[in-house]
């Protein structure tokens, strides 16, 4: 069984942060196999965090489902669920890491505003 949502999303962000660690990236696409489609292959193609969310998003609708078709009485059902809270918790993440981004872009707005409001430039 492999955690297909996480690797895919380790993948992605690999991508947008530029990470070349290429023993990560060995080990995550020999995890995910070559049969990749859907929203796990976006995730693994992903080049900018609004797309990770996206494409995560859509990984955890197919797992919601995986799961309520799955037999509850099942070793793989009490494994999916798991893996459902693991990518819950990873789309929050994911949130609050593009949250976190935009605050950065908007203090660094305000700090510029106010070095032009402290030090106006006389053309």
């Amino acid at each position: 069984m492999a955690c297909e949502e996480l690797e895919a999303l380790r993948l992605g962000l690999m991508n947008v942060l530029g990470t070349e660690d290429e023993s990560v990236r060995t080990h995550a696409e020999a995890e995910l196999g070559e049969d990749l489609s859907g929203p796990i292959e976006a995730l693994t193609e992903a080049e900018t965090l609004a797309e990770i969310g996206r494409h995560l998003d859509a990984a955890l609708v197919d797992l919601e489902e995986e799961v309520a078709e799955t037999d509850p009485d099942t070793d793989e059902y009490d494994y999916l669920r798991g893996r459902l809270v693991a990518v819950r918790d990873a789309e929050r993440d994911v949130a609050a890491l593009i949250r976190q981004g935009e605050a950065l872009l908007d203090g660094y707005g305000e700090t510029h505003d106010l070095l032009h409001e402290l030090f106006p430039v006389e053309e």
